[in-house]
């Protein structure tokens, strides 16, 4: 039995919802999710995109650009974002370790995602009210500077042969679990 919106090519199928008819200035305006992403180096533009297109969809406090991340305006970044890039607040930082300091001057904790010992456990973990999550560099992992400025460490379990997943992928995974946690932003 063929499904309701599906052709036999799964190419054409019906969207549920279309994006939220909002500007970016009533989208400012919008309770936010107690949470900051601090991105540290990352050398992918398209992952960048993609955490902004993340950033939108939790409704974050804001997203932190450090050292040689791409920054808008880029043409791979925008178009992974998908226009997310008019919506979250965002802020460019030379170092990481800026961004970091910039939240602890405002009583705001700052972890590391990273595998290492000592870090917490996700499934562990007891996020603050607030935070600050550092998500590191694809290869080289959140840098030493960052991490001695940070408050704890985070890790995702891992039961394969890899040590550590796509960073797009690691912040949606802390991001999600974070308002599992402490709860969504009001609609």
């Amino acid at each position: 039995m063929k499904s309701p919106g599906l052709d036999s090519t799964e190419t054409n199928f019906l969207v549920r919802s279309l994006d939220a008819k909002i500007t970016p200035q009533q989208y400012q305006r919008l309770p936010k999710t107690p949470l900051y992403f601090i991105l540290d180096n990352l050398r992918s533009a398209f992952n960048v995109g993609s955490i902004f297109r993340l950033s939108d969809i939790l409704r974050v406090k804001g997203l932190f650009l450090c050292g040689t991340t791409a920054t808008p305006p880029h043409l791979k970044l925008t178009k992974t974002s998908m226009g997310a890039v008019d919506y979250v607040p965002w802020k460019r930082f030379e170092h990481t370790g800026e961004a970091i300091r910039f939240l602890k001057d405002r009583s705001i904790p700052v972890w590391a995602a990273e595998t290492m010992s000592g870090a917490i456990s996700l499934p562990d973990a007891r996020f603050p009210r607030e935070v600050g999550l550092v998500l590191g560099n694809e290869a080289l992992g959140v840098g030493k500077e960052a991490l001695s400025l940070c408050d704890a460490a985070i890790e995702i379990p891992v039961y394969g042969f890899k040590n550590s997943m796509n960073v797009a992928a690691a912040c949606a995974v802390l991001g999600y679990a974070f308002i599992e946690r402490n709860g969504a932003p009001d609609r």
